[in-house]
């Protein structure tokens, strides 16, 4: 167990040291650390210093592990990066399982574990096929384990997790399923932004940014637009380099997202900053990002990890015209 920030005590190596002295097999971090490390030592030349020949596996957990951090430290430490996906509903990994001729894919937590029929299922309630994006949902019943009420409020429970597709728990994440069954979480249902209709996944828009190699880690939300309903931005985590030339990354990752997403995005804005604003488990706040860049009331929950950074994220956002800026 280790509590505290792992690039600060005192440098990115410290995981790397504490494998080395306890002979570590198997590793379990967020992939915000990961991306941390990455950032202040982006060669690994730290970890390279230490004896890590012990460590089997490196899991990640709590988000989404972007492809680029995924295929970033699986060259870097030479074992497998796994993936795996669960909620505090489930009490314990609902995804996670690899096949052996497959292995790890990008972007994506494998397949499900034994005691969940895992489906992903379209607006109406349909099956979709490989590759289309749609709601994970479980179908009944659920394994044992799994939430089954929610306190004192059994209504709620029906309400939040079982009515929207009778039959299946709603996960409310978006994702897809592709050939080989491996099932890849992009987003939140609610992360789902309609640009003047078409329907695009905010986590594809982050897999995009970050294959720019100097964007460490990043956060897409939709804004409101009065020509297109909603339009992506993104703030961007980038490193020295990037930070040093933050007008040319940006207009990189713009060019980056048409060439890979397509002009149907219309991503035109993005705005380097120093951090993104983050609970102490790591889970990006996403809609206060996207409060702020609405110029909407938010409020700040008490596990946020550091208040301060929502001071540069307010001056990036009305840097690129949202934000209070809108009525300047």
């Amino acid at each position: 167990m280790f509590e505290g920030k792992p690039v600060g005590t005192p440098d990115a190596g410290v995981y790397w040291r504490i494998i080395e002295q306890y002979r570590v097999a198997n590793m379990f971090t967020a992939p915000t650390a990961l991306r941390a490390i990455r950032k202040f030592d982006p060669k690994g030349d730290l970890m390279k210093e230490c004896d890590i020949s012990s460590l089997r596996t490196l899991f990640v957990a709590g988000e989404r592990a972007d492809p680029d951090t995924v295929a970033h430290f699986e060259e870097l430490v030479q074992v497998p990066v796994v993936d795996h996906w669960w909620q505090t509903e489930s009490g314990s990994p609902m995804c996670g399982v690899q096949l052996e001729d497959v292995g790890t894919t990008l972007g994506s937590c494998s397949l499900p574990l034994p005691g969940y029929d895992m489906t992903v299922l379209g607006e109406e309630g349909e099956e979709v096929g490989d590759g289309e994006m749609g709601s994970i949902a479980i179908k009944m019943p659920l394994p044992p384990g799994f939430m089954t009420t929610l306190y004192n409020n059994d209504a709620r429970y029906e309400s939040a997790y079982l009515f929207e597709f009778p039959g299946y728990y709603s996960a409310g994440d978006a994702g897809f399923r592709d050939s080989n069954g491996y099932l890849h979480i992009m987003s939140r249902t609610d992360d789902i932004i309609n640009v003047a209709g078409h329907r695009l996944s905010t986590g594809a828009l982050e897999e995009a940014c970050s294959d720019h190699a100097d964007v460490v880690e990043c956060a897409v939300v939709g804004t409101r637009d009065s020509l297109k309903g909603v339009v992506p931005i993104a703030l961007l985590v980038c490193t020295e380099s990037g930070n040093a030339e933050p007008e040319r990354v940006v207009e990189e990752v713009v060019a980056l997202v048409r060439e890979q997403v397509g002009a149907v995005a219309a991503f035109r804005q993005a705005a380097v900053v120093a951090a993104l604003p983050k609970t102490r488990s790591g889970k990006t706040l996403r809609n206060a990002i996207r409060s702020i860049a609405d110029d909407e009331p938010y409020k700040l929950p008490g596990t946020i990890e550091d208040a301060g950074v929502i001071d540069g994220v307010v001056a990036a956002v009305e840097s690129i015209g949202y934000g209070s800026a809108r009525s300047e």
